[in-house]
């Protein structure tokens, strides 16, 4: 489903975060930047080894943190890897919105108008769905108020059940999707 703020289109849909079409697709990472599980595996998986290997070179890097690496056999320009963990692979709410944050920064920095998310730490940090997708959907929702310059923001979501937490938080926040 599609819903608009301001300039901004968000579309929050159940997918295949690395087959998403965008100038940069983030990676929920650890503050080691190794992509050993997850989202971060299956980045590495398709996209290619090029990216584990920037990304070593970057890291590590505090939580909360957020670096950007090629993006190899994807079909982005970037993998923005958001370290919203530590090695302990534990998140909270002040982690994902610091790592939100960071990342957004990072986005404007490189002049990218698409970007697509995961559900920042509801897999190996194992972080309640309802309440990433109110850190993150909050998020943005303060960054579209504020002028940033994002055309298209994605939220890709692996199951029906987050993805149903996801349409709730962008309903009250957003309004009625417009398709």
């Amino acid at each position: 489903m599609i819903f608009n703020s301001g300039y901004t289109e968000i579309e929050v849909k159940k997918g295949d975060l690395t087959r998403e079409s965008a100038d940069a697709i983030v990676n929920a990472a650890n503050a080691t930047l190794v992509m050993g599980g997850g989202v971060a595996a299956a980045i590495r998986e398709l996209g290619g080894r090029r990216i584990q290997e920037e990304a070593a070179e970057k890291g590590p890097i505090e939580i909360g943190g957020a670096v950007e690496t090629n993006a190899g056999n994807l079909y982005a320009r970037y993998v923005i890897h958001g370290a919203v963990m530590g090695p302990d692979f534990r998140t909270d709410a002040r982690r994902i919105r610091q790592t939100m944050e960071s990342v957004f920064d990072l986005a404007d920095s490189l002049a990218i108008e698409t970007i697509a998310f995961p559900a920042f730490g509801t897999g190996v940090g194992r972080f309640p769905p309802a309440d990433a997708a109110r850190v993150m959907l909050s998020v943005l929702q303060e960054r579209i108020e504020s002028g940033c310059g994002l055309h298209k923001v994605i939220f890709v979501l692996w199951t029906d059940e987050i993805l149903d937490i996801f349409l709730d938080q962008a309903r009250q926040l957003f309004g009625e999707p417009v398709s």
